[in-house]
Order: structure tokens, then sequence, then C-alpha cells
């Protein structure tokens, strides 16, 4: 019937919950916005949705909220699976939706302030092998110090980078009375993960004379390649920033992997020494990660799982930022908790017959739980109004 009324909304969900994930043609092999191309993959869009592939989200709805969740209802799954059922009948042309406008170019909502290339000329990618971390110094002269709000890494070929971390270099400069909170790590992308955009009033803190060092991992396709990424900055009037954002990690080397094991765990903990607010968190593992879970015990005994991934995906790397920043009292002790399949049933596993322990490539296995916190009593902006 061409006058299906729900058709309008089955537009919508196609386009909020799905073109996402094909934006720009980066990520997903199709896109999904015309009719035609929708309805002959169908039946693969109820099958990744039902399989929970699609949209890509890996975290428990049982533990902790998170503002960019892309889990779809159940209501919403229940009207494609109609949809499908009905023979995909294309609705009252009338009612199609305004196509949803996606951003092109920097993700951030608006150019960077400054955009810092990771060297002056292209990295030689080789066809074949195994290409070792490679690190680009750059001094981005920052005469003074520098305040980020935002920022993005934009990877310049995609078909060669898995993941660049952008970090701040500060041997060459003097200590910062910010040194408490302060973190090297500033920004990073891998498979999935969004930019970093931090709260109104947060910021991470960069020292004046600080250089910057990129680490860009490269998974040679067969062919030569080059490449040429860079990171984009967002800054903030200092008089405005309240809190400075560190990103610290839990994380062990300590770790082997028998071979076929299905389930392998591996834990480690820290213990909160200040009253800290946590923004995010974001679980890393290689291809054999399996699960993954921060749990917080907090002073007087009683526990909460702030992240729970029951199904880890390594092509997937999905930062969980929580709606508001979360108080985590000092000396609660934050514990992750990691599993690992190692089996030949885990078809993602280039060897389930050696032992795998911690290491850079995507063959061996990290264990890694970053935390994005600030400190609790922190107020710069009272702090200033008292000198």
């Amino acid at each position: 019937s061409g006058d299906v009324t729900y058709c309008k909304q089955v537009s919508r969900i196609l386009q909020e919950r799905c073109v996402e994930c094909h934006r720009e043609g980066e990520i997903g092999p199709f896109q999904l916005e015309e009719y035609d191309e929708v309805v002959g993959w169908a039946d693969t869009i109820l099958e990744v949705i039902d399989d929970g592939r699609m949209p890509p989200w890996h975290a428990n709805p049982e533990h902790g909220e998170f503002v960019n969740a892309r889990h779809i209802p159940k209501a919403e799954k229940e009207l494609l699976q109609k949809w499908v059922d009905d023979g995909t009948p294309y609705g009252d042309a009338k009612e199609l939706p305004d196509r949803v406008e996606y951003t092109s170019g920097w993700r951030l909502d608006r150019k960077p302030d400054m955009i810092v290339k990771m060297c002056d000329t292209a990295f030689e990618v080789p066809a074949d092998g195994t290409v070792e971390y490679q690190y680009f110094v750059v001094d981005p002269k920052f005469e003074e110090d520098k305040w980020i709000t935002a920022a993005e890494c934009r990877i310049g070929n995609r078909a060669v980078v898995h993941h660049i971390i952008v970090a701040a270099d500060g041997r060459r400069r003097k200590r910062s009375k910010h040194e408490s909170i302060q973190s090297e790590w500033i920004t990073a992308t891998a498979p999935g993960a969004p930019p970093m955009i931090l709260p109104e009033g947060y910021a991470k803190f960069v020292p004046a004379g600080s250089k910057l060092v990129f680490q860009l991992h490269y998974t040679p396709n067969g062919t030569p390649q080059t490449d040429l990424s860079s990171v984009g900055f967002k800054f903030a009037d200092p008089k405005t920033i309240r809190k400075i954002v560190a990103t610290h990690e839990i994380r062990t080397r300590r770790f082997a992997i028998p071979p076929g094991a299905p389930n392998h765990e591996v834990k480690k903990s820290m213990t909160v020494p200040k009253d800290v607010l946590v923004l995010s968190l974001f679980p890393h593992m290689h291809v054999r990660g399996k699960s993954f879970r921060y749990t917080a015990t907090y002073p007087d005994g009683k526990k909460e799982i702030l992240l729970d991934v029951p199904n880890y995906d390594f092509n997937w790397q999905n930062a969980y930022e929580l709606p508001e920043p979360k108080l985590i009292k000092k000396g609660t002790k934050i514990e992750c908790v990691a599993h690992y399949d190692n089996s030949k049933e885990n078809f993602a596993n280039p060897n389930p017959n050696k032992t795998v322990r911690w290491g850079d490539q995507t063959f061996e296995e990290m264990m890694i739980g970053y935390v994005n916190v600030a400190l609790a009593d922190q107020d710069l902006t009272r702090d200033r109004q008292k000198k």
C-alpha cells in the first residue's frame, strides 16, 4: 500500500540510527540513504540489529547511562520488523522526511582553532610486513598555556591507519602548578571513536613550551601507501575553565593468555587517592578481547558496575561518556576485569595455538581501562577570584 503511515518513522529510524555509522563513507562499505538500496539490505539490517552489531554499541544497558548511547529501543526494532514483514512498503511520498545532513570534514561543532600535522612530509607505509608504532614529535610553538576543550584526530589515510594518540611532551618545560591532575594524554582516535568534546568549564591543560607527540599504528594492506594525519584543537579562555581533565590508565602488562583459552581473565585495579569526577570510560583490548567491566567498590563496601561491555569489538572502540560527571570518593577501588578468547572459535584470532602476551601489534594483546577524571574540589575560577 502506498499510504502506509509508519514508513515515515521507519525512514527516520534508518537515518538517525544507521546512516550515522556510514557517515562520509569512512566506516561502512555502503550508504543507506536511498529507498532502493535500503530495500536490498532489509533482511541484513534486521539481522545485524538483532545480533547487536548495528548500531555499534556494546554497553550492557543494565549498568550505567551514557550520553552517546546508540542502541535501538525494542519498539523501534519491532517497527522495522513489521516494515519488512509487510513487504518493505515505500509509504506516502508526501511524508518523506528531510534528509539528515551529516557533518563533512571536522566533526567538532566548528572549525578547529589550530590544526597540527604529524610532520611536514607524508609517511610511507610499506605494502606488507609489520610496522612498529611510529612516533612524530612536533613543536606547535605554544608560547602560552593552552586549555583544550575539544580535539579531533584526522586520519590522512584510513586504509592503513588503525589509531592515533596525541600526547604532550613536557620534558623541556618548567614544572606546572597543575601537575597533580595533569596528564600527557590529550586525545586519540581508533575505529568508531568520537572526537573529544569536554563539558563546559572542563579542559585538557597543556603548558607553554610543550611539544606534541603523535603515535601512529599502521597496518599494511598489500600496496604501498602514504599517510599525513593531523589533529585539530579548540581552545578556551582560561578564565572560563573550572576543572582540568586528566586521562588515567588502569592497566597491566603482566598476563599470558594460554593457547586455546576461550575465556581467560585478567584483572587490574586502582584506589582513588582523592575525590574525583569521572567523565568517561574507554576500555581497550585487541582482537582476542571478549568482555570488559569497570566495577567501583566504595569505602563503605558497596559495589557498583560503572560499565559492562559483554561483547567487546575491536573494530568499534567506543568511548562511554557519562551524562554528568560522576563523583567517586577517595578510597574507592576501581577494578577492571577483562576476558579474552584465544580459542579457534574466535574467528578474529590470528593464532589460537600461541600464548599471547602484552604487545603493540594487533596480533598481541593489551589490557587498559582508560578513565577521564577531574578533581572534585578543583575550581580554578574560584581560585582566581581569591588572588
